[in-house]
């Protein structure tokens, strides 16, 4: 089986949170019958939850994780390609050209949701593994691929794999970035503001405090934050982007009958986060901004909004432009024709903040397609990329893990 029919197949699989586990079956399978080492387990999700790093918004009754491996462990450095197979429901589906679970391709494009996040690099990295091992070379080193469920909603399947033990010299986590190299990532924060009024007959709203209308105060408050955190930001992997930390609200809703003024309004989002920020400190930042707004309305002086934290934390992650997976990734994009491969930041949350702070393993960013398609209608991948990206990790790996000579 080719590269593009493995992608395709996948895609076809609808792995939505919660709904993992056939997948992650198939791959371990796929695994087992290329030859790899493999290890699959059951997640314990009690544990888990326990954990001081565990988020997540879906709540699951069942998970498994699955790890290959290949390499010899006695004196060369370990890496791990990371890639996830949960993906994000599809939306409206009269919004797409194709059907979601197409796996179809066109004008070499693969088609369907998760084909871009992040099916395709995670395809690259199983191909890269198989490519070495095809060539029959014996790596010094472990390689490690690790094929994780729940990235999209707080990412336990990687913290599982941490807590199982697979720690490594380096990482390369196969998210879209374009090809680009990231070895910074922003965290992000869900937050719920809940504003409170004072219900009225419409008729007579004047003699009501609309919540909503409260509530402006406060976005009001968030949209100033949000450009104050943005211009003290210099970091030039950061570049290019004009909201690179963005405060962003998805969701609003409030009271209970058309014709009464509103009593109640709930909004909830996320909060970037800086590289280098501790969470603490920015949590502390949101809530003054939060609370000077507040203090400037007579209604919500008596009557302050509430903020909660809940669901997805993702830390922000940041490694050294010097660490030997960022040295060994550009030298090889280099060498395959890319002579002045990019460093980026990416302002999404990933997997990235826990193979980092809690597997101490320094990790990058980097794999096929734009995130800027991610998530949304019509999503596919350039199967060019993908296999660019496969060779990329394959020269990454046979150099960072090292090989047997012979």
């Amino acid at each position: 089986m080719g590269i593009q029919a493995l992608l395709s197949e996948l895609v076809r699989i609808p792995s939505l949170g919660g709904e993992e586990t056939p997948i992650q079956r198939r791959v371990a399978a796929w695994m087992t019958e290329v030859g790899f080492d493999v290890d699959v387990w059951d997640l314990d999700l009690m544990a888990l939850r326990a954990h001081p790093a565990y988020s997540a918004e879906i709540e699951r009754a069942e998970g498994i994780g699955v790890v290959g491996s290949l390499g010899e462990g006695v004196g060369g450095r370990s890496l791990i390609l990371n890639g996830h197979v949960d993906v994000v429901p599809p939306g409206d589906l009269d919004a797409w050209s194709f059907p979601p679970w197409d796996g179809g391709i066109e004008d070499g494009h693969l088609r369907g949701r998760g084909a871009l996040d992040m099916k395709g690099g995670l395809v690259a990295g199983f191909f890269a593994a198989k490519a070495i091992m095809d060539a029959g070379v014996r790596l010094e080193g472990k390689l490690l691929l690790q094929s994780v469920i729940g990235e999209e909603d707080g990412g336990l399947g990687t913290l599982a794999a941490v807590e199982r033990g697979y720690r490594a010299d380096g990482a390369v986590i196969m998210e879209p970035t374009d090809l680009a190299i990231c070895p910074a990532q922003a965290g992000a924060l869900n937050f719920r503001i809940r504003v409170r009024g004072k219900s009225a007959h419409g008729c007579v709203r004047d003699e009501g405090v609309s919540a909503l209308e409260k509530y402006r105060v406060v976005q009001d408050a968030l949209v100033a934050l949000e450009a104050r955190r943005n211009h003290y930001c210099s970091d030039p992997l950061f570049e290019g982007l004009s909201i690179p930390f963005p405060i962003s609200v998805g969701r609003i809703e409030g009271g209970d009958w058309a014709s009464s003024v509103p009593d109640w309004v709930v909004a909830e989002g996320r909060y970037g986060v800086l590289p280098d920020e501790d969470l603490e400190i920015a949590k502390v930042q949101f809530s003054d901004a939060v609370a000077d707004a507040g203090e400037s309305d007579d209604w919500l002086r008596e009557h302050p909004p509430e903020i909660e934290w809940w669901g997805g934390r993702f830390k922000p992650a940041l490694v050294s432009l010097d660490d030997p997976v960022v040295r060994e990734l550009r030298a090889a994009l280099q060498d395959l024709g890319k002579p002045s491969p990019s460093l980026r930041g990416v302002p999404y949350g990933s997997d990235m903040r826990l193979l980092v702070h809690e597997g101490r393993t320094p990790a990058v960013l980097f794999g096929p397609g734009n995130i800027r398609k991610a998530h949304a209608a019509d999503e596919s991948v350039a199967m060019d990329d993908v296999e660019l990206a496969a060779k990329t990790l394959a020269l990454t790996a046979l150099r960072f893990c090292g090989h047997v000579d012979g």
